[in-house]
């Protein structure tokens, strides 16, 4: 898959990512803090940031957030959502061709992206724009798939039908991180996150995600159909939850 086409993917579903997706456990800036240099006077470039989900965390930590998104609807999304935060700046740029200066950050972030950038050209981006000694830090949630009967299920509709959800999730993880950090010296944590939702929030869920068929599209209401009555069976109080491992790599560039 090209960078183009991983990029306009998203252009229909910005509405339901800012909504719907998870957000990230706080340990997450913890972490930050501890092993990476942390502090409030941290400039961090938050690499397709999407919708902001996880740069409102650097933001409410003090930080100076520079946002690089390449998606236009994805990116007004984010400045509408984190409009209220002065130290957050928004650039249209891409992993690969950020548009920051040399020596600019402190520390580059990547939450849920990692997977759709050119490696090698995004490696040589990040350690021009970090300063010396800066960090990567790439970030997934990793959804649970067979934790519950509900999640089974779950997984089961979406290898049904995503339309290309196999092979987004072979782009999975492991190529990212092998070809980012290219040894075993890189760290890694995981911490534990759960989301839950009602039937509205479920359906804004499963649609956010890139490989749902949207509405008037080929299996589109046989998957929400599907959806309602999975939501009927496994509810409890009139809602369900997803599980999450919140798996964070990361390492110094250089």
């Amino acid at each position: 898959m090209s960078v183009q086409d991983a990029t306009r993917r998203f252009s229909t579903r910005a509405h339901n990512y800012v909504r719907y997706r998870p957000g990230y456990p706080p340990e997450v800036i913890g972490l930050l803090k501890a092993e990476c240099g942390l502090t409030e006077n941290s400039a961090v470039a938050d690499v397709a940031f999407g919708t902001g989900i996880f740069t409102r965390l650097l933001l409410e930590n003090g930080n100076r957030v520079i946002g690089v998104e390449p998606n236009p609807e994805m990116r007004s999304a984010g400045e509408e959502f984190l409009a209220r935060y002065p130290r957050f700046t928004s650039v249209s740029g891409t992993a690969e061709a950020t548009t920051l200066a040399a020596q600019s950050v402190d520390i580059v972030t990547v939450a849920q992206a990692a997977h759709w950038f050119d490696p090698k050209k995004a490696k040589v981006e990040f350690a021009r724009i970090l300063k010396p000694g800066g960090w990567v830090v790439l970030i997934w949630n990793d959804r649970r798939v067979d934790s519950t009967d509900f999640q089974r299920q779950y997984e089961r509709l979406v290898c049904t039908y995503g339309t290309d959800y196999k092979e987004v999730r072979q782009l999975g993880m492991t190529l990212a991180i092998d070809a980012f950090f290219g040894d075993p010296s890189f760290r890694t944590r995981k911490f534990e996150y759960e989301q839950t939702f009602d039937y509205t929030g479920l359906e804004g869920r499963l649609l956010s995600s890139s490989y749902a068929p949207q509405k008037g599209e080929e299996n589109y209401e046989a998957m929400i159909d599907e959806l309602r009555g999975m939501f009927k069976k496994y509810q409890v109080n009139g809602r369900v939850a997803f599980d999450y491992d919140t798996r964070v790599y990361y390492d110094q560039l250089g």
